[in-house]
C-alpha cells in the first residue's frame, strides 16, 4: 500500500528531492547558478513525464489524488516552471545578480502547486497552498537591493498571510461542523442540507482562495506586486499559481460541497462580476504595463470564476481551458517585457512602447497577439477561453448566470480600450529612441508563446478540449 502511495506521488517526490539536493549542491559549488538551473529544469521535465504517464488513484488515504484533473494542471504548471527558469536566470544575470536560489524556489513553488492540484483533504490543501505561497513571497523580493521589489515581497507576504488565515479559519469551521477533513467525507456529512456553520466555513475558504487568484474584492495586492517584483517572477506567478489555485477551488467546491451549489454559486457570481468590473475599469487609467496587466489578470480571473460558478462539469472544463491558455499568453507577455530595454532601462510604460514595430517587429507582433488574445478577439487563444466560459454559463440554465455572462461580456468591451491602445502606440506612434538588442532566451520564449497563442492553438484546441473534459469529469460534477 505504501509503495503504491509513493508511486502515485512520484512527481511531487521528484521535485522535493531535487530541491533538497540542488540546495546542498548550490551551497558548496563556487558558481552554482548554471548547474542548479539545469538540474532544476531536468527535474521539472522528469516530473512532467512522470505526471503524464504515471498511475492514477488516491494516495495516503485520500490526502493526495492523482487523477485526470491533477495531471492536466501539473503538466501545465511544471512546463511553465521549466520555462520560467532560463527566463529568470538570464534576466538576473544581466543585472549582475547570480542567485542559485531562484531555480530552487521555482521547484518548491511547483511542488506546492502540484500538491494543490491533487489535494484530497483539508490538510494537504493547506500544506500545498502554504508551500507555494512561501516560495512566491521570496521570489517577489528576490531582487534584494531594489526598494520596489522589497515592498512587493512585503505586501505579498502580509496580505498572503491574511488570506491564509481566512482559509485556515474556514477549514477549521468546516472540520468542526462536519467532523471530517477528506473532501468526500465532508460531502457525505453535508448531504441534503449544509448547516449554517459549514456554510460560514465555506465562505471563509472561498475568500481565502480568492486572495490566491487575485479575484476582487481580494485583489488589492496584485497591482503593487506586479509592478515591484522582477519581471520574470511576475511572468511565473501570473499564470501557473492561478491555475493551481483555480483547480483547488474547483476541487473543494465539486468534491466537498456538491450539494451546496446554489449557495456557493451566488458568492462566485459576485466575485466574478466584481473582478471583471475592477479589471476593466481600473485598467483604463494605467500607463505602467505591469500594473495594466495586473488589472487584466484580475478581469481574466473573473471570467474563469464565472465558468466555475456554472456548477457543472462543462463549467469546470471551461475554467481549465481558459486558465491553461491564459497561462501561456501571460508568460509570453511578460517575456516580451523582459526582452525589451532602452539604454539598459526596461520598457515598462505605454510611452516606452511607442514606435516599437519599426525597431522590433517580431516582439511588437508578439505583444499585439497577446493584447488581442487578452481582448478575446477570434481566432486567438483568449477568444477560445472566453467562448468556453460564456457557453458554460449560458448552458447552466440559471437566469442569474445568464445575466452575469452578459455583464462580463460588457466588461470585455470596456477592457478593449486598453488592449487596443497598446497596439496603437506600438504601431503608429513615433519611437523616442532605439531599443537594446533583446536577449536570446526571452525573445525565444516570447515568440514561442505568441506562436502558441496564434496560430498553433487552432491545431491544438481539440486535444486541449479533450484533456480538459476528462479532467473536469474526474471531479464528479454532473
Amino acid at each position: 500500500m505504501f509503495t503504491t502511495d509513493l508511486a502515485l506521488a512520484t512527481p511531487q517526490l521528484i521535485l522535493a528531492l531535487a530541491a533538497l539536493a540542488l540546495l546542498v549542491i548550490g551551497a558548496f559549488l563556487p558558481r552554482p547558478d548554471r548547474v542548479v538551473g539545469f538540474g532544476a529544469m531536468a527535474a521539472l521535465a522528469i516530473a512532467t513525464f512522470a505526471a503524464a504517464t504515471g498511475p492514477r488513484g488516491l494516495a495516503f488515504h485520500g490526502a493526495l489524488s492523482a487523477d485526470a484533473a491533477s495531471v492536466f494542471a501539473q503538466v501545465v504548471i511544471y512546463l511553465s516552471s521549466l520555462v520560467a527558469i532560463p527566463l529568470g536566470q538570464g534576466w538576473f544575470a544581466r543585472r549582475g545578480i547570480r542567485l542559485f536560489e531562484f531555480p530552487v524556489l521555482i521547484l518548491l513553488a511547483a511542488l506546492g502547486m502540484g500538491m494543490m492540484a491533487g489535494a484530497g483533504d483539508l490538510l494537504s490543501l493547506y500544506v500545498g497552498v502554504e508551500l507555494q505561497s512561501l516560495a512566491l513571497y521570496v521570489l517577489a523580493a528576490l531582487q534584494r537591493d531594489d526598494a520596489k521589489a522589497s515592498e512587493a515581497g512585503l505586501k505579498y507576504f502580509v496580505l498572503g498571510a491574511l488570506s491564509s488565515g481566512l482559509l485556515l479559519y474556514g477549514a477549521s469551521l468546516v472540520y468542526g461542523f462536519s467532523g471530517a477533513i477528506r473532501f468526500d467525507a465532508i460531502a457525505a456529512a453535508v448531504q441534503g442540507q449544509a448547516g449554517t456553520g459549514i456554510l460560514f466555513g465555506l465562505v471563509f475558504m472561498i475568500c481565502g482562495l480568492a486572495f490566491k487568484i487575485s479575484a476582487a474584492p481580494f485583489h488589492m495586492w496584485t497591482p503593487d506586486v506586479y509592478e515591484g517584483a522582477p519581471t520574470p517572477v511576475v511572468a511565473y506567478f501570473a499564470g501557473a499559481p492561478k491555475l493551481a489555485a483555480m483547480l483547488l477551488f474547483a476541487r473543494v467546491l465539486a468534491e466537498a460541497f456538491p450539494e451546496a451549489i446554489p449557495q456557493w454559486r451566488q458568492v462566485l457570481i459576485l466575485i466574478a462580476l466584481a473582478s471583471v468590473a475592477v479589471g476593466a475599469l481600473a485598467g483604463l487609467a494605467q500607463t505602467n504595463l505591469k500594473r495594466l496587466w495586473a488589472y487584466s489578470s484580475i478581469a481574466n480571473v473573473g471570467y474563469a470564476v464565472l465558468g466555475l460558478a456554472a456548477g457543472t462539469a462543462e463549467g469546470i472544463q471551461a475554467m481549465l481551458v481558459f486558465m491553461a491558455l491564459y497561462s501561456v499568453s501571460v508568460m509570453g507577455f511578460f517575456a516580451c517585457l523582459a526582452a525589451l530595454s532602452r539604454n539598459g532601462r526596461p520598457l515598462e510604460t505605454l510611452g516606452d512602447m511607442a514606435g516599437l514595430f519599426q525597431q522590433r517587429p517580431w516582439l511588437s507582433l508578439a505583444l499585439t497577439i497577446f493584447a488581442l488574445s487578452g481582448l478575446g478577439l477570434p481566432p486567438f487563444a483568449g477568444f477560445w477561453g472566453k467562448y468556453y466560459v460564456f457557453k458554460a454559463a449560458v448552458n447552466a440554465g440559471d437566469p442569474i448566470l445568464l445575466w452575469a455572462a452578459v455583464a462580463a461580456l460588457v466588461g470585455t468591451v470596456i477592457a478593449a480600450f486598453y488592449y487596443l491602445r497598446l497596439v496603437k502606440v506600438m504601431w503608429l506612434d513615433p519611437a523616442p529612441g532605439p531599443t537594446d538588442t533583446p536577449p536570446v532566451e526571452a525573445g525565444i520564449i516570447a515568440i514561442s508563446a505568441a506562436a502558441f497563442t496564434f496560430p498553433v492553438v487552432l491545431a491544438l484546441m481539440p486535444a486541449i478540449d479533450s484533456y480538459a473534459k476528462a479532467a473536469a469529469a474526474a471531479l464528479g460534477l454532473g
